[in-house]
């Protein structure tokens, strides 16, 4: 396979990832401040997303008079043209990517890329308002789905479907470290708060930011309790947004596509798996949360670097 196709397929998935994962994070941010305390401010609420997306200088070059709302962070994140991080500019990148790619893809699955992208432009042709946000999200998560359900179903298995997973599965390990890093570091800064409802209640939308709430819960039966969300979110190989899990997914794609001679990519692989095994979610605290995430955030940008050198870089 060429390079530029495989790099146009592994940037297909990884745009059509983050879109989704954006809109998650919007979308339960904006139920969460529905429901949350009085107390709690704006800039309180809507910070952390920033922080998580990566999109704190950018809102501070669009708003530089720091006021910080709901409407401003919504349009921002989700049709804002001059953020590249945008649901819309996502989504763009995708298609873009996928019509680089089209011989490679499905035609389901083309074309229901190219209808998200046009139906999302049409749609936020105006502003965005907060409270049709969630139904706008509702219908980026059901179409990436879809789209995922139709690679699934009609790409063959090999080289352009194995890029297809890498791309994802990267992006979806790496939102889910930093959701993971950046949610624990601000849902409770006062000790005096943890066991509280309060505790109880923002791990709970930590947990469903993930879509990971039901499962949960049937899972471990003592409660939420931030050393079982550590232990579900990095450690549990079953959970298809914990970190083990799109590591091992990670593995499993590479054997498809082969490693190059001299290659760098079964490396970082290798280092983030060692990573994760043999340690517990008591461990991980006890060494320090952010540490332990923000090794493997910079050991997944290794992998990013090493696959553009080995994979992207020449055709072939």
């Amino acid at each position: 396979m060429l390079s530029r196709i495989a790099e146009s397929l592994y940037w297909m998935a990884r745009h059509l990832e983050r879109a989704d994962n954006t809109a998650r994070v919007l979308d339960i941010n904006v139920v969460h401040r529905l429901a949350a305390e009085e107390g709690l401010t704006e800039e309180g609420q809507w910070l952390p997303l920033l922080t998580i997306l990566g999109a704190d200088d950018r809102y501070a070059e669009t708003y530089p008079d720091g006021r910080v709302s709901v409407q401003r962070v919504i349009r921002l994140l989700t049709q804002a043209e001059t953020n590249p991080g945008s649901i819309l500019n996502c989504l763009r990148l995708a298609r873009e990517n996928a019509r680089a790619a089209r011989d490679r893809i499905s035609t389901p699955v083309w074309e229901t890329i190219d209808a998200l992208c046009r139906t999302a432009e049409a749609r936020l042709k105006a502003t965005l308002p907060p409270w049709q946000a969630a139904e706008f999200h509702a219908f980026v998560h059901r179409e990436v789905a879809t789209v995922y359900g139709l690679a699934q179903g009609t790409m063959m298995r090999g080289e352009a479907h194995s890029f297809t997973r890498f791309g994802a599965l990267q992006e979806r390990a790496d939102m889910t470290a930093r959701i993971l890093d950046v949610r624990y570091h601000l849902l409770l800064p006062d000790p005096s708060l943890v066991g509280s409802p309060l505790d109880y209640y923002q791990w709970g939308v930590l947990l469903k930011s993930l879509s990971g709430f039901d499962a949960y819960r049937r899972l471990y039966q003592a409660g939420v309790r931030p050393v079982d969300v550590i232990d579900f979110v990095i450690l549990n190989p079953d959970f298809p947004r914990s970190l083990v899990y799109c590591v091992s997914r990670l593995e499993r794609s590479l054997e498809r596509i082969g490693q190059r001679p001299e290659g760098e990519v079964g490396a970082c692989l290798e280092r983030l798996r060692a990573h994760l095994a043999g340690v517990g979610a008591a461990d991980i605290m006890a060494q320090g949360l952010h540490e332990y995430l923000d090794a493997f955030l910079t050991a997944l940008l290794e992998l990013s670097d090493a696959l553009t050198r080995d994979y992207f870089n020449h055709d072939v």
